[in-house]
């Protein structure tokens, strides 16, 4: 995607001069070769933007002139996603394309059939939400989003049920849903909670307890898509169906 790129910061600065260091600053200087002359736009992932130019460049750092920050709030609608674990490389795939489709929120979960496991030892969990951490960080740039989604702690299907109780409104997406997706009302604000199957499907029991949570069955589309790719072709239909995807 072309235009000014992104890069974060734990604060974004007042306006004046600013050195961009560290990992981003090596990103920007060594990787993207940024030049005098050329803008970039500084976020601290959590809304907080800037635009600033860069004014000289010196070896993993640039020297920046920045502009007046703006801040993007929230959108009235939040989409948190619960992702059941894919296997392999697709994991961290779930949560780019879904990190680049819009979503707000991302609760990994180990659902019965997820093949791939974080349980077992006590720092599995930890690395595998780490890892996906990074992902939406390098995706919500990538997309140039003011905001990264946050990887909440892996849940279990208890877990679940508690988030489908608490949001505002919770769809499951499911082969078996009698109602399209396209058709299914949307909250006029809140959270809506969106939960993702794994490969081998959402469990009997599991369904049962979703929807005895409160849960709505839905149905994406006549195609059965991979649990990597679900979350992202979903969250493009919310954006239209919540308004999301209106510009600022």
């Amino acid at each position: 995607m072309s235009g000014e790129p992104f890069f974060l910061v734990e604060a974004v600065p007042a306006p004046g001069e600013f050195l961009l260091s560290g990992d981003e600053g090596r990103h920007a200087a060594t990787v993207r070769r940024m030049r005098p002359g050329e803008r970039v736009i500084l976020t601290d992932g959590r809304g907080w933007r800037a635009s600033a130019d860069v004014m000289s460049t010196a070896r993993g750092s640039l020297t920046l002139q920045v502009s007046e920050a703006t801040f993007d709030p929230e959108p009235t609608v939040r989409v948190v996603l619960v992702q059941a674990l894919p296997k392999g490389e697709r994991s961290e795939l779930a949560v780019d394309l879904a990190t680049e489709a819009g979503v707000d929120e991302i609760v990994p979960w180990q659902s019965t059939r997820c093949v791939a496991r974080w349980t077992g030892s006590p720092d599995k969990a930890l690395r595998g939400r780490a890892r996906w951490q990074t992902a939406a960080r390098e995706a919500a740039k990538q997309s140039r989003r003011s905001r990264v989604p946050v990887v909440r702690p892996l849940a279990d299907t208890g877990r679940v049920v508690e988030l489908i109780r608490a949001a505002d409104r919770a769809l499951v997406l499911h082969e078996s849903g009698a109602v399209p997706l396209v058709s299914v009302t949307m909250p006029a604000a809140g959270d809506l909670l969106l939960v993702v199957g794994p490969e081998g499907g959402i469990a009997p029991e599991e369904l049962e307890l979703f929807h005895r949570a409160g849960a709505q069955l839905v149905r994406l589309g006549p195609e059965v898509l991979r649990t990597s790719t679900t979350a992202a072709v979903a969250l493009g239909a919310l954006g239209v169906l919540a308004g999301r995807w209106v510009g600022r």
